[in-house]
C-alpha cells in the first residue's frame, strides 16, 4: 500500500469565472511506504496545490487523491500526518513550547508525555532556551523551526513540507536537512517536500518529482542513489550527476518538452 497516491487529478480554480485558472492537470503520483519525495518546478506550477489536495485542505476538481490506503479526508480526521508549511502559522497567545505540544494534546497525550516531548522536539531544532516565548519573540526563521518541531511531534507515518526550511540561514537549513533525514530513517516516515532548491531535493530526496509550467503536469522523475546522506554526499559524483539530471529536466519543463526520461544519479 502506498502512503500516497494521487490519480488522475486536476484542481480548477474559480470555475466557471473568468478569472478561472487550472493549477493542475491530470496529474498521477504515487509515494511509497517510507519513502522521500520531493516536488520541485517552476513558481505557480502547482507544487504547494498538490500538497493542500494531499493533506484535504482543498478539494480535487476531478480525480482521486488516497492516503495510507483510505481518502485525503479521513487522514485528515485521523491526525495521520504532520505538516509545515512556509509561514510557521503558530498561535501567538501560546508559548513555544505549548504550541509543540498542540498536536499532542489532539492526540490525547498526558501533561508529562507533553512537555517531555515538547523539549526533545525543541533540542532538535535548536530552540531549547525559548520554550517559555511567545511567537511574537522569535525571528521569523526561529518560528519556522517551532513549526517544524511541532509537525514532527506525534512521529507521524507521513509529512507534508512546504518549504518548510526557505527562511532559515544555511548552516541551519544543511543541519536541519540532516536531522529530518535521521527522524524519517528512524521511524519509517514518508515524505512529500515542497521546495524551490535543486540541491535540497537531491540530497533529501529518494526521487526528485518535476514538475511543468502551470498547468502543472508531472514531466518526469529523477531517482537519487547517494552512497550516504551526510557532508561527503553532497560533493559526491552522485550527488552533482542528480542536480544535472533535475537541471536538465526543469529546463526541458521550461521549454515546454515532455520528456519522459532522465538519468538517475549514478551510485
Amino acid at each position: 500500500m502506498n502512503a500516497v497516491s494521487v490519480e488522475h487529478v486536476t484542481k480548477v480554480f474559480n470555475t466557471g469565472r473568468a478569472d478561472e485558472v487550472t493549477a493542475l492537470s491530470d496529474v498521477d503520483l504515487h509515494v511509497g511506504q517510507g519513502e522521500f519525495v520531493s516536488l520541485i518546478g517552476p513558481s505557480g506550477c502547482g507544487k504547494s496545490t498538490l500538497l493542500r489536495l494531499i493533506a484535504d485542505l482543498t478539494p480535487p476538481t476531478t480525480g482521486t487523491v488516497t492516503v495510507a490506503g483510505g481518502s485525503a479526508g479521513e487522514a485528515r480526521r485521523r491526525q495521520a500526518y504532520g505538516i509545515a508549511f512556509q509561514q510557521a502559522g503558530l498561535f501567538e497567545w501560546r508559548t513555544v513550547a505549548r504550541n509543540v505540544e498542540l498536536p499532542l494534546e489532539l492526540h490525547g497525550a498526558g501533561r508529562a508525555q507533553r512537555r517531555s516531548r515538547a523539549r526533545e522536539m525543541l533540542d532538535l531544532v535548536g530552540l531549547g532556551d525559548f520554550a517559555g516565548h511567545y511567537p511574537a519573540q522569535l525571528s521569523g526563521g526561529m518560528q519556522q523551526r517551532v513549526a517544524i518541531a511541532r509537525a514532527l511531534a506525534v512521529s507521524p507515518p507521513l509529512l507534508l513540507m512546504d518549504e518548510p526550511f526557505g527562511a532559515l540561514d544555511e548552516m541551519t537549513r544543511e543541519r536541519l536537512q540532516g536531522e529530518l533525514l535521521g527522524i524519517c530513517a528512524a521511524t519509517r516516515t514518508s515524505t512529500v517536500f515542497v521546495t524551490h532548491s535543486i540541491s535540497e531535493a537531491v540530497f533529501l530526496s529518494d526521487r526528485v518529482v518535476v514538475m511543468s509550467p502551470r498547468p502543472g503536469r508531472i514531466v518526469t522523475a529523477v531517482d537519487v542513489a547517494l552512497p550516504a546522506r551526510d557532508e561527503a554526499a553532497r560533493q559526491s559524483p552522485a550527488f552533482f550527476a542528480a542536480i544535472t539530471a533535475v537541471r536538465q529536466a526543469l529546463r526541458g519543463a521550461a521549454d515546454g518538452a515532455n520528456a519522459t526520461t532522465v538519468p538517475a544519479a549514478a551510485s
